[in-house]
């Protein structure tokens, strides 16, 4: 059998050095000592008090590293801001089966949607009643979302829809936690009546 050089079993150039074929492992040695910190360890996105509220922090604005897979995966809230800078976001989504993120537009913010569990239908469009562009997205799949774009991503899958998003500029305030739905539309009645 020909393979040709962008064919399996050969890796494709952008893959030659990179360090995502290591899940799971650990390097033997941390080459930067004293560095370490809390923001460096995914335990550390873990719940330490044992109930059901995880506790979280927002990492930003400094350095930070972290599975961003398996901390999707395991965000069971609504909306947790996971690190926010003054250029850029990174939130943390998990839609119950049914669920929507709900019909709405950011007139000066691009966002980026990565699923990395489940399935959903994501709608985008000019204005709020002409959703014209449709398109099923499930684990892997990218949604680019331009400022001033309507637009609403609905989880049609039988179990939870895991997702991060990425803003620029941000678009909610350090450190939001929303755990349910209710409690981010109530967040954003407020944002907005003030």
């Amino acid at each position: 059998m020909y393979y040709g050089p962008y064919i399996y079993p050969y890796q494709y150039p952008y893959d030659a050095n990179a360090f995502m074929y290591y899940y799971g492992r650990q390097l033997p040695y941390w080459p930067y000592p004293n560095e370490i910190e809390a923001g460096n360890r995914f335990d550390s996105f873990r719940s330490y008090n044992g109930n059901d509220r995880n506790s979280r922090e927002d990492y930003g604005p400094k350095p930070f590293t972290i599975n961003i897979n398996q901390a999707t995966k395991q965000n069971n809230t609504f909306r947790t801001a996971l690190w926010t800078g003054t250029q850029l976001q990174i939130t943390l989504m998990s839609l119950k089966r049914g669920e929507d993120i709900g019909l709405e537009m950011h007139p000066d913010v691009d966002q980026f949607l990565r699923v990395e569990q489940g399935q959903g239908l994501v709608q985008m469009g000019k204005s709020r009643d002409q959703l014209t562009f449709r398109r099923r997205v499930y684990d892997d799949s990218a949604i680019v979302i331009p400022a001033g774009t309507w637009h609403n991503l609905i989880n049609t899958g039988n179990g939870p829809l895991k997702l991060y998003s990425i803003y620029a500029p941000p678009n909610h305030p350090f450190g939001t936690v929303h755990e349910t739905k209710s409690e981010a539309e109530a967040a954003e009645e407020g944002h907005h009546s003030s």
